[in-house]
């Protein structure tokens, strides 16, 4: 604001300076002051706008995060259908080996 004031001030002065009354000089630049600080003031409101997430920022960012869960749920289904199949395979080469064992156990009795 000291800025501003500051411009009008110095816009006073050059408008006396160059012929202008001083009722004449303090009106442009108090007017001239009311539309930069306007204008700041917009410009500010404006930024602070475009920072504000809408519905349809925040929707699309729903749906990005529920494909994302999507993906990381099938990642973990597949890992368990792996799993499952590891389990499987070695409890079936438990079995094998243990019939195995048997078998040849019984032949030497």
């Amino acid at each position: 604001m000291s800025t501003t004031a500051l411009n009008i001030h110095e816009f006073y002065n050059a408008l006396k300076g160059v012929g202008f009354s001083e009722q004449q000089a303090e009106v442009i630049a108090n007017i001239q002051g009311k539309t930069a600080t306007s204008a700041v003031e917009q410009a500010r409101h404006d930024y602070e706008l475009d920072n504000i997430a809408t519905k349809r920022d925040l929707r699309e960012l729903e749906l990005k995060l529920e494909n994302k869960i999507k993906d990381v749920e099938l990642k973990i289904e597949q890992s368990k259908a792996e799993l499952v199949r590891w389990v499987i395979g070695a409890g079936f080469l438990q079995v094998a080996l243990i019939a195995g064992l048997i078998l040849r156990l019984a032949d030497k009795v």
